[in-house]
């Protein structure tokens, strides 16, 4: 599988990655609305230069005069991987307590020239450091990847790599309506696709949390001939529980579809 966080190319690597999920590439251009052609072009460009190779290379790329000499560059570079919490400001002032002189505007331009401009940004920087070097972390770094490993915890962040990768399920209290009573929503989204279905339902129970997916979710999916791999819901009853007595369970079990719970 092909992944990425940049939007410019998120979509074409999510082309490929369907073709491969399928094993059909008629199917994965019908569905993403491409043609065969710009596939195999996508496919040519990350077979001959990876993933960078996907963005378009006609624009035009900026006159960059200012730009400050390579020692200062790299200075800020290695800053941003060893402390990858401290924002632009705070690192043109440690940088100037080592003779090192740049401006909190000018961290900033050299982190955007690298992909590093945001806290994630550095710290995938610092994991891929560690990956490809095996260094040995200090305090602040390893504290900071404790950090980012709770926040995507915390936020059931997954990658995802075409539409059906990854569906997100949730129950919601509508409200109460005279002589019905109580309302629920169940709501799903293809992470990746955004596309969304809903329906109300009287009750919140695990038989409405799979009629849902039998009415409206795979029927769509089946309908495109793609597959649902894998769906992220919460830690309620109406989704959680012991397969045999647990209609939800039941039934992801006999469609092959994995759950993630947050």
């Amino acid at each position: 599988m092909l992944h990425t966080n940049n939007p410019i190319i998120k979509h074409k690597t999510g082309l490929l990655n369907l073709a491969e999920e399928l094993g059909n590439v008629s199917k994965a251009c019908k569905v993403m609305g491409v043609s065969r052609d710009t596939f195999y072009r996508y496919q040519e460009l990350v077979e001959d230069g990876g993933l960078d190779a996907l963005v378009d290379k006609s624009r035009k790329s900026p006159n960059i005069k200012n730009r400050v000499d390579e020692a200062t560059e790299q200075a800020v570079i290695k800053y941003a991987v060893d402390y990858p919490a401290h924002g632009q400001h705070r690192t043109s002032n440690e940088l100037r307590k080592q003779g090192v002189f740049v401006s909190g505007s000018g961290v900033r331009s050299i982190w955007l020239r690298h992909n590093l401009e945001n806290f994630k940004k550095r710290l995938k920087a610092l994991e891929d450091k560690v990956a490809n070097e095996g260094i040995i972390l200090t305090d602040s770094q390893i504290a900071a990847l404790e950090k980012k490993k709770n926040d995507d915890e915390a936020c059931g962040e997954i990658e995802t790599a075409h539409p059906g990768y990854l569906g997100s399920q949730d129950t919601f209290y509508v409200g109460n309506l005279k002589g019905v009573g109580r309302i629920y929503q169940q709501t799903f989204v293809d992470t990746y696709s955004k596309v969304a279905f809903a329906k109300l339902y009287t009750t919140k129970t695990p038989i409405t949390a799979a009629d849902i997916l039998n009415d409206k979710v795979l029927p769509y999916f089946e309908q495109h001939e793609l597959p649902m791999l894998r769906i992220l819901t919460d830690r309620g009853t109406e989704y959680c529980g012991k397969v045999e007595h647990h209609d939800y369970q039941l039934y992801l079990a006999i469609n092959d579809i994995d759950q993630t719970k947050n």
